[in-house]
């Protein structure tokens, strides 16, 4: 007697079952993968987020700072200014005598028959116009400006006739008129007392 087993329904079975199997595995990992993706994913954005939060307060932070660097940068240009202006005055103040010293020589060491018409200062060198009855007159007032403290280096520039506005025969001789620059010394005292009687005794 031969016995017979049909083995078909069971490898179907099995093939569908392993089919299923594989469906379910290609599911989970599709899950898995979807999961991992958006921890993955949640994770990289928060971070993303954290620094770009750090990086806005970063910058906040910086236009602070560029806000109170410019703050300082006027305070110090105020500054420089106020120091600039307290130097002039500074130097102003202590000048004062010295301004009243020079232009008090400058009557001091004028001649008889000599007479200024302008005189001009640019830093420490004055420029004088004048005129005067003769050379010699001229020549002394140089000797004078010489011989005190207050001046160094005079320099005769030029002399020329001067107009007669008088006119007739009352005038006995020409005048002359000159442009000098003298540089502005520095004394070695401050008597001017002295001074001036040093320039008494030089003058005619």
């Amino acid at each position: 007697m031969t016995t017979r087993i049909n083995l078909l329904p069971w490898r179907e079975w099995r093939r569908k079952r392993l089919q299923r199997e594989f469906i379910l595995q290609l599911v989970l990992a599709a899950i898995l993968g979807a999961a991992i993706w958006f921890f993955w994913n949640s994770a990289v954005s928060a971070r993303v987020e954290g620094q770009e939060r750090r990086n806005a307060h970063i910058e906040e932070q910086i236009g602070n700072l560029d806000d109170k660097i410019a703050e300082i940068e006027k305070l110090e240009e105020r500054r420089s200014e106020l120091v600039e202006r307290m130097k002039v005055i500074q130097e102003l103040q202590g000048n004062r005598p010295t301004i009243v010293y020079l232009f008090d020589q400058l009557v001091k060491t004028l001649p008889d028959g000599v007479y200024y018409t302008s005189v001009e200062r640019s830093g420490k060198q004055f420029s004088i116009s004048g005129v005067s009855e003769s050379n010699n007159r001229i020549s002394r007032l140089m000797r004078n400006l010489e011989e005190s403290r207050w001046f160094e280096g005079p320099n005769l520039q030029n002399v020329s006739a001067a107009e007669n506005q008088e006119g007739g025969a009352d005038s006995e001789a020409q005048r002359n008129q000159f442009q000098l620059t003298v540089n502005q010394a520095n004394p070695r005292g401050q008597d001017e007392d002295s001074e001036a009687g040093g320039q008494e005794g030089g003058q005619s």
